[in-house]
Order: C-alpha cells, then sequence, then structure tokens
C-alpha cells in the first residue's frame, strides 16, 4: 500500500461500531492498518467486530458506554492510549432514529437524539482535540490527529419528519467546521460525511437491495473515503462536508449569499431600515411562490436518484 494511505501504526476510535457504518468503517480502518477502540451500546455486534478484526490479523479492543455520555468519551481517549499509548484518528458515527413531526416530537426523543448524535460527537472531539493539543505543545509543533464525523443530508434538505436528527446533524456539520478551524495548528484535521447506506438504521427508507448487482448502498462503499481522509495523504483536507455512497462523491460548497438588499435603495432617508423599506424590499418575494424549503441537497439527489428513490426536482438540479 502507498506510504501515504497505510495506517500502520496508528490508533483509531470508531463509535457506533458494532453494525452498519461503523462496523464497515473499523473493518476498513482495520486493514489499512490501524489499531481501533470499538464503541456502541449493543456489547455484543461490538465485540464480535472486534473478534473479525482480531481474526484477520488486526488489533482491536472495547470500550463500551453511552456515546454522550462525559465519561464516555474520555475514557474512549484513555483506552487508546492504555491500549496502544496513541491516539491518531477518531472515527465519530454512532447514531440513533427518533423520527416525529415537530408538532408531536416530545422532550425525550428530541434530547435523545441530540444526546447521541450531537454530544456524542462533543464529547469525543473535546477528549481527542484536548490529548493532541497536548502532544503538539510538548513536541514544539503540529503533530497528527484526524477526524471524521458523520452528519447527514438530512440538515440541508430539512427533513420534514426529522427535526431532532436534522438539526443535529447540522450542529454536527458546524462543529466539524470550527474545530477544523481550531485545531489546524495542532496537526488536527476535521472533516464530515454525509453517507447514504442502507443499515438497520435506515432499513425502512431505502428497502431491500438490488436483486442483482453490487448495492451502491452498502455501507462498505463508503468506507474508503473514511480511510483516505484518515490518512496522511488528506493532510490538506479540513473543514470540509462531503456527501458519500456507492461510487459517488460529492464535495459541498458553503452556504452562498443568493440575494444582497439595501435599505438606501428601498425607500429609507437614512440608509437604516425601517419596516417600509423592509415592504419594499422583500415585497416582491413575498408575492412569488415559496421555494423549496432547505438548501443545496437536490444537487446531490441528482447524483443517484435511483438508488434511494428520491425523485430529481423538474428542470434538473437546483441552482
Amino acid at each position: 500500500m502507498d506510504g501515504m494511505l497505510t495506517l500502520d501504526g496508528k490508533a483509531a476510535i470508531v463509535t457506533g461500531a458494532g453494525n452498519g457504518l461503523g462496523r464497515a468503517e473499523a473493518l476498513a480502518l482495520a486493514a489499512a492498518g490501524a489499531r481501533i477502540v470499538l464503541n456502541d451500546l449493543a456489547a455484543d455486534d461490538v465485540h464480535a467486530v472486534a473478534g473479525e478484526i482480531v481474526a484477520g490479523g488486526g488489533e482491536a479492543v472495547v470500550s463500551a458506554g453511552d456515546i454522550g455520555e462525559w465519561a464516555t468519551g474520555e475514557e474512549l481517549v484513555s483506552a487508546a492510549l492504555r491500549a496502544y499509548g496513541r491516539l491518531d484518528i477518531l472515527v465519530n458515527n454512532a447514531g440513533v432514529l427518533r423520527d416525529r413531526m415537530i408538532f408531536t416530537m416530545s422532550a425525550e426523543e428530541w434530547d435523545l437524539v441530540m444526546g447521541v448524535h450531537l454530544r456524542g460527537h462533543f464529547v469525543t472531539t473535546r477528549f481527542a482535540t484536548a490529548h493532541w493539543r497536548e502532544q503538539s505543545k510538548k513536541a514544539g509543533g503540529p503533530g497528527y490527529g484526524r477526524i471524521v464525523n458523520t452528519s447527514s443530508e438530512a440538515f440541508l434538505l430539512g427533513s420534514p419528519g426529522q427535526p431532532n436528527y436534522a438539526a443535529a446533524k447540522a450542529g454536527i456539520a458546524a462543529l466539524t467546521v470550527t474545530t477544523a478551524r481550531s485545531c489546524a495548528r495542532y496537526g488536527v484535521t476535521a472533516n464530515a460525511i454525509c453517507p447514504r447506506a442502507r443499515t438497520a438504521m435506515t432499513a425502512d427508507l431505502m428497502g431491500p437491495p438490488p436483486p442483482g448487482g453490487p448495492d451502491p448502498l452498502d455501507p462498505r462503499h463508503v468506507s474508503p473515503l473514511v480511510v483516505y481522509l484518515a490518512s496522511p495523504a488528506a493532510a490538506g483536507i479540513n473543514g470540509e462536508v462531503f456527501v458519500v455512497h456507492g461510487g459517488v462523491a460529492a464535495l459541498m460548497a458553503p452556504p452562498s449569499i443568493r440575494a444582497t438588499f439595501l435599505a438606501a435603495e428601498n425607500g429609507s432617508a437614512d440608509g437604516m431600515w425601517t419596516l417600509e423599506s423592509v415592504r419594499r424590499a422583500l415585497g416582491p418575494m413575498s408575492a412569488a411562490s415559496p421555494r423549496p424549503a432547505g438548501f443545496a441537497c437536490e444537487d446531490t439527489l441528482t447524483l443517484a436518484s435511483e438508488t434511494i428513490g428520491f425523485a430529481a426536482p423538474e428542470g434538473g438540479a437546483a441552482g
């Protein structure tokens, strides 16, 4: 394997590693040479993944626990240091769904999803980056740290039945960019993926795999991008958000300004906003048919709409 792609000797934490994407990512990281700390609540499943890695000649230890708990994040980093004497890679994948419309969602459904997804990403990132910052200061220069977070296109599309999930995934994208900016000086990169994959969590949405040929939504198709982002080769990729599945990856652009309105051009005597100048500026928008809610997710849906049943927007990709 290319020396810039190998993970030989490096240590990685993977959360939600008992099934689905986490399992596929852990196996792929181990195949590239990384030594793995596996986390999940499903103890039997995650120990089975550890067994697969060891049977294949790799190294793996299990640190089970609720990823939303502060102590779990602290223990995961400690487990890597105890087992391998180092930590190089953090892959945050753990997730849960409690889908419901905003007007019927309970506080418990909101808190659980935010806790597992957003808080779960935070607590691991907090302890991993603190370790890498300390190591960098001891060394007198940048070290090596890679974070791969798991966001979702739900935060772009504004998925109607997933207000908790969409909000958590939007938070993860923001956390990723903030971490990237905050920790680059220490040799740490942070990137996020928005994967499409057929897992236990998404089975009801995505249905069964196709009867013949490769399944474009097999979680294994996401793993190569995760391994690459964890490798030395990806040192120049930081603060990015990717949509990935099958043989497709799309790099998302940051939000952009769609239109600018000036009070001075809309009847304001002193150039500052008044209610009347706002009415003049936004009146044409108010009179038009509302645009679909959300951002740029439609652009990525056209890449492989047949894989999950979304119809391409009329007239092609949205601008």
